[in-house]
């Protein structure tokens, strides 16, 4: 039987359902970069910086960081 697993947040622990993803972290507690992250202009790492997908599933104890891309968007002059 799947049960909750803890992950982390911005430094913030959620418990989520097995089987959450990426994604639903964003939805459950930082929904305001969603629209962000689903445009590109917002991203998403885990505890070594390197990038992770809004689809991935979620395991126990993952450590994630969301922030605005300080990068300009693709179709920005430059």
């Amino acid at each position: 039987m799947a049960g909750d697993i803890r992950i982390y947040l911005n430094e913030r622990g959620l418990s989520l359902p097995a089987g959450a993803t990426a994604r639903d972290a964003l939805r459950a507690a930082a929904m305001e970069l969603l629209p962000e992250a689903d445009a590109g202009t917002a991203l998403i790492t885990d505890g070594r910086g390197l990038p992770v997908p809004l689809g991935t599933v979620l395991e126990a104890g993952t450590i994630l960081r969301a922030a605005r891309s300080s990068r300009r968007a693709a179709d920005a002059d430059v």
